[in-house]
């Protein structure tokens, strides 16, 4: 029996959307990166063990719990959103590097509807609501065309 070593290699919503906020609606929103606490384990931190978020981004909330800058106390905007609210261009400059609760909220949920808490925080915005995806998105296949982001 052998071994196989397999690369992940993690991709960004705009490599996914291919930059088209039509097609990936978090590409010009960012309201979830200004509204939650995004706290987490300090395992997923850079250093020694293995994590990757940058210290110098979080604040220690206890022992074994970080936070990323400026959301501690819940309603402020994380250190790593760059551009502006509701704006196309608006992006995570640590995308690949960041910590779980950023890598499992989900604009939709598993069934293809809206998540309810991105359509609320996308409203205070003034943003439009995010479409259901659509029905062939939600197929374990993968979308049906390129420029649309696989189900979860």
């Amino acid at each position: 029996m052998s071994l196989e070593t397999v690369a992940l290699t993690l991709v960004s919503p705009a490599t996914l959307a291919g930059d088209d906020p039509a097609a990936n609606p978090c590409l010009n929103c960012g309201a979830c990166c200004a509204h939650f606490r995004v706290s987490f384990y300090c395992g997923e931190l850079a250093g020694e063990n293995g994590g990757r978020v940058p210290v110098e981004l979080v604040t220690q909330m206890s022992p074994l719990r970080a936070c990323m800058k400026g959301t501690e106390q819940g309603g402020g905007r994380c250190v790593a959103l760059r551009g502006e609210l509701g704006r196309p261009g608006i992006h995570c400059a640590i995308y690949e590097d960041r910590p779980s609760p950023c890598r499992e909220f989900e604009i939709w949920q598993p069934d293809g509807s809206p998540n309810p808490d991105c359509q609320r925080l996308r409203a205070r915005l003034g943003l439009a609501p995010v479409p259901p995806r659509p029905d062939a998105e939600n197929d374990p296949e993968g979308p049906l065309h390129p420029d649309q982001p696989a189900a979860a």
